[in-house]
C-alpha cells in the first residue's frame, strides 16, 4: 500500500491510499481541487473505490460535490453531509459512528472526534496490505484506544508554547487562539495519545495538519520519533510512503 499526500494543511487536505496489488484507491478527504486529484491518478478514476471525509470545513470537504458528481462513492457522517449540502447528490452515503462499512477491499470504522464541526469523524481503516490504519485529524483529543495498529496518520497541529508566543505578540487574536486549543491536537496531546496506544506493531507514524505558524516540523518529528522509536514523518504535498503490515 502506498500513501500519497496531496495536501495536509489549512490550505487543503487530501491523501490517497493505493493498493500495490490491485490498484484500488481510497481517497481520504476532499479538500484538494478535483483536477489535482485526477492528475495524481493519471486521470484514471476507474480504480477509485471511494472517498471518506472527516467533516464539513472547506479545507477537508470543499470539493466533495465534484467527487460525488464523478460517481465516486463519498462517505461521511449524516451531520457532515447535511452541513455540506451534499444530500441528494449521486454516490453520497451517510455512515454511522462505530459501524463498519466497506469500499472495495477497505474495511472502515468511523468514530466520533472532538472538533468544532457538525458531526466530525476519524476513521479506522483496515486492508490486507496496510493492516490497520488510524486516521485522526482535526480533533483536540481522542477518547479511544485502538488495538492492533500498523500505521498511523494523526494530527499534530501546534505547540502550545509557540501558540502562546504568537498570541502574546499579536500574530493571532484571542478568538483564533481559543479555537485552536479547543479544536486541534497539540504536539503534547498527540504524543500522549500515541503513548496511550499499543505501538508494538506500528510501522509508520505520519503527522498531519501541522500549522505553518504554530508548529516546528523537525522538532515534532524528532521528539515523537525518540519517544516511540518508530518511523515518523510529517505530511507534506508529494510525500509518498509505503504503508505495509510489516517494515519490509
Amino acid at each position: 500500500m502506498i500513501l500519497r499526500v496531496l495536501g495536509s494543511s489549512s490550505s487543503g487536505n487530501g491523501y490517497l491510499l493505493r493498493s500495490e496489488k490491485t490498484g484500488e484507491v481510497l481517497s481520504l478527504e476532499a479538500g484538494i481541487r478535483f483536477d489535482r486529484v485526477k492528475q495524481a491518478l493519471s486521470f484514471d478514476l476507474s480504480h477509485v473505490v471511494g472517498c471518506i471525509v472527516t467533516h464539513e470545513h472547506g479545507d477537508h470537504a470543499r470539493y466533495a460535490a465534484d467527487i460525488a458528481r464523478a460517481y465516486i462513492p463519498l462517505c461521511a457522517s449524516p451531520g457532515t453531509i447535511e452541513a455540506t449540502g451534499l444530500q441528494g447528490l449521486p454516490a453520497v452515503r451517510a455512515v454511522d459512528p462505530m459501524k463498519s462499512f466497506s469500499l472495495g477491499d477497505f474495511d472502515i470504522i468511523p468514530f466520533p472526534v472532538q472538533h468544532d464541526a457538525a458531526q466530525p469523524y476519524g476513521y479506522l481503516i483496515r486492508h490486507p496490505e496496510c493492516g490497520t490504519v488510524l486516521f485522526a485529524t482535526d480533533t483536540y483529543y481522542l477518547r479511544y484506544r485502538f488495538p492492533g495498529l500498523n500505521n498511523i496518520l494523526i494530527e499534530c497541529n501546534y505547540s502550545l508554547p509557540i501558540l502562546r508566543h504568537n498570541a502574546q505578540l499579536g500574530h493571532i487574536d484571542h478568538k483564533r487562539y481559543e479555537r485552536t486549543v479547543k479544536s486541534h491536537m497539540s504536539y503534547d496531546t498527540c504524543l500522549e495519545t500515541l503513548m496511550a496506544n499499543d505501538l508494538s506493531r506500528v510501522n509508520n507514524i505520519i503527522l498531519v495538519h501541522l500549522s505553518p505558524d504554530n508548529s516546528h516540523e523537525s522538532d515534532f518529528v524528532r521528539g515523537i520519533q525518540q519517544a516511540t522509536d518508530k518511523n515518523v514523518l510529517a505530511a507534506r504535498p508529494g510525500l509518498q510512503v509505503p504503508l505495509n503490515t510489516t517494515p519490509f
